[in-house]
């Protein structure tokens, strides 16, 4: 079977835009993968300033709509990996992440990192079941 590229309506364009050399979102062999996905607003595709929270459920809403470009959806997620600037953010974004996943949540990895080359503080990704 062969990798599929999903165009993500807005936020492909968006990355695209920047020339970062990746697909946000991949689907084979029954399952879609979710590149890290910043804070972004899904219908600029621009990123989102504000607090580790604001910031949170962006990257979980853009995380949301590439999945669902994909025809999955947040139930059909198995593994996620947050990446965040600061290990101190850690209970702010558990808050806003149990809103999206408040019952039998996927396994889950968190990554404190140095920075990035852009202004936001957290970036997600996912598997999901296609």
């Amino acid at each position: 079977m062969k990798k599929e590229i999903i165009e993500v309506p807005v936020l492909s364009a968006a990355v695209r835009a920047l020339g970062v050399p990746l697909s946000l979102v991949t689907r084979a062999a029954g399952l879609v993968f979710v590149s890290g996905t910043p804070p972004l607003d899904i219908s600029t595709g621009r990123l989102v300033k504000g607090d580790i929270e604001t910031q949170t459920e962006a990257s979980l809403k853009a995380l949301k709509h590439c999945l669902e470009a994909a025809g999955t959806s947040l139930d059909n997620v198995v593994m996620v990996r947050i990446y965040a600037v600061n290990s101190g953010f850690y209970n702010a974004i558990n808050r806003v992440y149990a809103k999206h996943f408040p019952e039998n949540p996927p396994s889950r990895t968190f990554v404190p990192v140095a920075s990035w080359p852009m202004e936001f503080d957290i970036e997600i990704e996912c598997v999901a079941t296609a």
